[in-house]
Order: C-alpha cells, then sequence, then structure tokens
C-alpha cells in the first residue's frame, strides 16, 4: 500500500473515530434524553458535566479523549516503517480528522462540541511530554480562574509555543500545534467574548457556552 493511501486511511479512521458523539450516547441511553436539548445545548463533556453531573461528565471526557488518542494509535499502526516526515504528516491528519469528526459529526447534522478532549486524546499519544506540560496548565488555571473554557483557551495559545519549543525541528508538529490552537480559538470564540465581558459562568453556575 502507497504512503498516500495509508494517510488517507489514517484520516478516514481517525474522522470516523472522532464523529462518535459520546455526549448524546450517554444522555440518551442513560437520561433518556438530549443533551442537545439542556444547558448550553452542546454535545461535550462540559454540558453532561453541568447538567447531569461529575460521573456523566467524567464518562463523556474520557471516552472523547480516548477517540483521539484512538485515532493516533490507529494512525501510528497504519504508518509503521515509513520515513519520520511523512509518519509524522499522517499522525497529524489523523489528529486534526479526529478534532474535526467531534467539532462536526455526521451523525448529529455535522455540529458537535469543541473539540478540546479529543484533542488532548490525541496529544497524549503523539507527543507526551507536551501534553503532560498543558495538563498542569489546564489544572492550574481550572483552580485558580474556575472557568473551563479559560483553561481550554488557554491551551490554545500555549500549545502552539510548546510544540515550537519542544519539537521545533518537525515541521509538521509544529503545524499541528498552530492548526489545533486555531481550532480551538474558534470554536471558542463565543467564550473568549464572555471572559472578555465578565459573563462567562464559572463551575457551579448556570451555563451558556461550553468548553468540550
Amino acid at each position: 500500500m502507497s504512503v498516500a493511501a495509508r494517510i488517507a486511511l489514517a484520516a478516514a479512521a481517525g474522522f470516523a473515530f472522532g464523529s462518535i458523539p459520546f455526549a448524546v450516547i450517554v444522555s440518551r441511553v442513560f437520561f433518556r434524553t438530549d443533551i442537545r436539548q439542556h444547558g448550553s445545548g452542546n454535545p461535550g463533556a462540559t454540558n453532561v458535566f453541568r447538567t447531569f453531573g461529575p460521573p456523566a461528565g467524567i464518562a463523556v471526557l474520557v471516552l472523547d479523549a480516548a477517540k483521539g488518542a484512538a485515532a493516533v494509535a490507529t494512525a501510528r499502526w497504519l504508518l509503521a516503517g515509513i520515513a519520520e516526515r511523512p509518519y509524522d504528516w499522517g499522525m497529524v491528519v489523523a489528529s486534526l480528522a479526529a478534532i474535526a469528526g467531534h467539532s462536526f459529526s455526521p451523525f448529529i447534522g455535522f455540529r458537535g462540541g469543541k473539540g478540546v478532549a479529543t484533542a488532548a486524546g490525541a496529544v497524549a499519544v503523539l507527543m507526551p511530554a507536551g501534553f503532560a506540560v498543558l495538563l498542569a496548565t489546564f489544572v492550574s488555571v481550572l483552580v485558580i480562574g474556575r472557568m473551563v473554557s479559560l483553561g481550554s483557551v488557554t491551551l490554545a495559545l500555549e500549545f502552539p509555543a510548546l510544540v515550537l519549543l519542544l519539537y521545533g525541528d518537525r515541521t509538521a508538529l509544529v503545524a499541528f500545534g498552530f492548526a489545533a490552537g486555531a481550532l480551538v480559538l474558534w470554536r471558542h470564540r463565543a467564550n473568549v467574548r464572555r471572559i472578555l465581558r465578565g459573563e462567562e459562568p464559572r463551575i457551579g453556575t448556570a451555563a451558556r457556552g461550553d468548553a468540550a
């Protein structure tokens, strides 16, 4: 199989994994309702957490992260044995496909969550050292600011610089850092406006927007 065909398969698998709408599945199976009809209407882990409680929210968070991890793991298997440069690009394409699948799932009308958990799962497998730094940043911002969206936006700004620092000699990973950061920021543009106006809900308050 050609390298291009392997990368195409990795992208298709990544999108397929990413498009599984776990927030909707969990809400329908365990709560007999659709998460899109509650809270902010966002089919992501944060809205599930606020609507149905921590166990359900954490379960969706883990499942959404697993989609990103599965996409990268599958790409690693498909691309085993090829040169580093196309290998890196294949892994990046699979990661971005998983994030896109989560954000624009064909199973729920090409809508979806904001991609943070799925991106985190992909990064955990693709660049574990970077993931550890990002996780520490997110937890710190969450504890201090008590806003999930603020943590997500902070990661989106930090990620490109972190990738440049840790993997600056690998063009594909640097491109991924900037692309993923830009996508997360764009998906959180409404949250950013509310943060700047001081209107973004904190943990424990009613939500008008979500981060996952």
